[in-house]
Formats: C-alpha cells, structure tokens, sequence
C-alpha cells in the first residue's frame, strides 16, 4: 500500500514540474494588417528569459510556474501578457501599430552629425559594464548560391571594464557546425570575429565612417520624429551626390530625451551600387549586398545590446573565375545580468569564430535558442545535412 502511494505522489509531482516547464509559441502579428511581425523582444519575467522574433513573428519559451510576459517593438505599443492566458501551445498576440503616417523634420542649431557624436558618447557612457549576457548565435554561409555550412551556439560575454575596448571573456556553453567548405575559403569570412564583437558593438564602431569631419559633405543628415513612435527620433545619413565610396545608408532610432541610441542599422542601397562598375583584377571584391541591424534595450538603469544582424554577399574574382560568397549572422542575447560569472581563465574561449571549435553538444539547445529558424531556414540546414550524407 505504501508503495503504491509512493508511486502515486511522485508521478503527481512529475506531472506538477512538467505542466511548470511548459514549452510556449507566440506568433506576433500586426492588428491591422496582420502581417507577422519580426525583431520584436519578449521577455519571461520570472527567469529573464528573453528571445526575439523571427521573420514568421515567432517566438518559443519555456514557462516555469505563472510569470508575465512583456512584448516589446520600438515601431508597437508595449504589451504584458500573464502566462495563464496562453491557452494553447501556440498562441497568436495582436499588437497595435504605433505609426504615425506623419514624418515631423526636426530642425536643430547643431549640425545632425555633431548631435551624432554626442549621442554615442552619450550611450557609451550609459551602457551597463560590468555585465554578463547570454547569447545566442547563428550563421549561414552560401558558396557560388548554395548553402553549404551553418553553425550556432550558445555563449556567455563578461563584460568587465568599460575602457574604449568594452573588454570581454567568452565561455562557450554549448556549438555545432553542419556543413562542408571548401579549404581556399578563408575562416575570416565565417561568422563575427569574437574576440573584438562586444567592442564593436559598445563602441557604435559602425557608425564611425559618420564622425569623420568630411562626411558633413560626404552624406545628407536629416532628423525626424520616428514614424512609428513619437517618443523617438530616426536620424537617416545617405550618401551625397559627391561621394566616390561605395557606402551604406544609415538609420540611427534614438531617445532624445534619455540621449541614448535604440538602433542602428545600414543597407547598401541598390541605386548606389548601380553608380560603381564592377572590378575586374584578380583579388578584388564586387559587393552586392550589405545590411546590417543592432538593437539595444533600456531596462530601467540597465543599458545593453539586444540583438545583431549582418548580411554581407560579395564576388571574389579570381584567376580560375568569379566565385559568390554570402555570410549571414545573428547575435540574440537570451539573459541579461549585472553580476560577473565564476570561471576559470582556462574555461576562456580565446578564438575568432566558432568555425574553429569543435562541437559541443549537450542538449537541444537551438531548440530553446532565443530566435526561431524559419520555415526557410530549416529547410535550408535539413538541405546542408543532406550534403554531407551524400558526400
């Protein structure tokens, strides 16, 4: 009798902690048009999970016990969501568009770009060091238009001096590399160099071709009340008729009241490459594509980034002929904390890129990742795997 109560109560208890780690799906979607909506933040209260939306508006989490949920978009109205109301495994959320079809100019005494460094300034100052954040990477890699390697992980960045450098320690938690290349393709070009990404990233080193004294001719500076949300201000630098570089356009979304910079993103516009002709010697680069996203993320006195996105596609011309190269990443920190991580220096991740680790595999960790692949996308690693079994 005893031990059938025994059996009893522990599969009461099991039953009790699973319903508490309860995986759950939201697909964000636009109120009025009810278009999926990507690189929006959700936010687990209770274990500061948060993970970001793809291009499906899809997000997965897993809940333990009741917590809120807050979904955040600079271009949205915020929403908190108690966990009990997700009914279902996959539960559709509406928010509403902030957008104001009216684009405010706004005229200042000081020039846009001077605004510009005061801002970045401003924000590196602002930002939370020391700091521990918990991220999430992927990237695909695509040679002559065929996906040929992917690689994810999960890492830990200890942020722990705020000199110019941003100085960071990476511990690498768990990696995995699907793919083939080819030896003459450079390890460069394979994901973020780790070792300075955190510098790169607290330090705007994006935005440096803006503050050089020339790109006041260089560039047309305009700033406007940000279209999706009052509360902002977008800053867009695009090239001028005089410049002779291949150059991004830029979009800098910030808060002129806190001085701090919410995003920052670049593309290489198409009607500027169509101004460059292609180069023919051996060695050369013909770029034909170029984006670049970073988000940050104001949590009361804490300051740090969100997410990344870079996407580079250029031809190599060389003596056998023409080979495409395109590189996609993204960065997604899952956990953010004040508080510094107990490590050994020999625990110290001190490589360039995860291409040079070799795979660690604990558990299913892109599954709990932070950023959903797509349809497309797993289709495109499900394809990569098939290559190497057909090798």
């Amino acid at each position: 009798m005893m031990k059938h109560f025994i059996v009893f109560i522990f599969l009461v208890l099991s039953s009790t902690v699973f319903s508490q780690n309860d995986e759950k799906i939201i697909i964000l979607k636009d109120a009025e048009t009810q278009q999926p909506i990507e690189d929006a933040t959700v936010l687990v209260v209770k274990t500061k999970q948060m993970v970001l939306s793809n291009s499906e508006g899809k997000v997965s989490f897993l809940l333990k016990g009741t917590s809120n949920i807050q979904i955040t978009h600079t271009s949205y109205v915020s929403q908190t969501l108690r966990s009990s109301t997700l009914k279902e495994k996959i539960n559709v959320v509406f928010l509403k568009n902030n957008v104001n079809n009216l684009e405010e100019i706004i005229i200042t005494k000081q020039h846009p770009q001077k605004i510009l460094i005061s801002l970045i300034e401003n924000s590196k100052k602002a930002l939370t060091v020391p700091a521990r954040l918990k991220v999430y990477s992927r990237e695909f890699f695509k040679l002559n238009g065929v996906y040929s390697y992917y690689n994810d992980g999960i890492m830990n960045f200890q942020l722990f001096d705020k000199t110019k450098k941003f100085n960071s320690n990476i511990l690498v938690e768990q990696n995995r590399s699907v793919g083939l290349l080819e030896k003459n393709i450079s390890a460069d070009l394979l994901g973020y160099n780790l070792n300075d990404i955190m510098e790169n990233y607290y330090n705007f080193k994006y935005l440096n071709l803006l503050l050089d004294p020339k790109a006041k001719k260089e560039f047309e500076f305009l700033i406007r009340v940000y279209s999706a949300n009052k509360e902002l201000y977008s800053m867009t630098v695009i090239p001028s008729a005089i410049n002779k570089n291949l150059v991004d356009d830029f979009t800098i979304i910030y808060d002129p009241k806190k001085k701090m910079i919410i995003e920052v993103s670049s593309v290489l516009a198409p009607s500027t490459m169509a101004k460059f002709e292609d180069k023919t010697a051996v060695g050369s680069k013909n770029i034909f594509k170029s984006n670049f996203k970073a988000m940050y993320r104001i949590e009361g006195t804490f300051y740090y980034l969100v997410s990344s996105k870079e996407e580079i596609g250029f031809d190599k011309i060389e003596k056998e002929g023409s080979k495409s190269i395109e590189v996609r990443n993204y960065f997604v920190t899952t956990n953010f904390s004040n508080q510094n991580y107990i490590y050994k220096e020999s625990e110290v991740f001190k490589d360039k890129t995860l291409f040079n680790k070799h795979n660690v595999i604990l558990t299913d960790f892109w599954n709990n990742s932070g950023l959903d692949t797509t349809e497309e996308e797993q289709e495109i690693i499900n394809s990569i795997e098939d290559l190497i079994y057909d090798k």
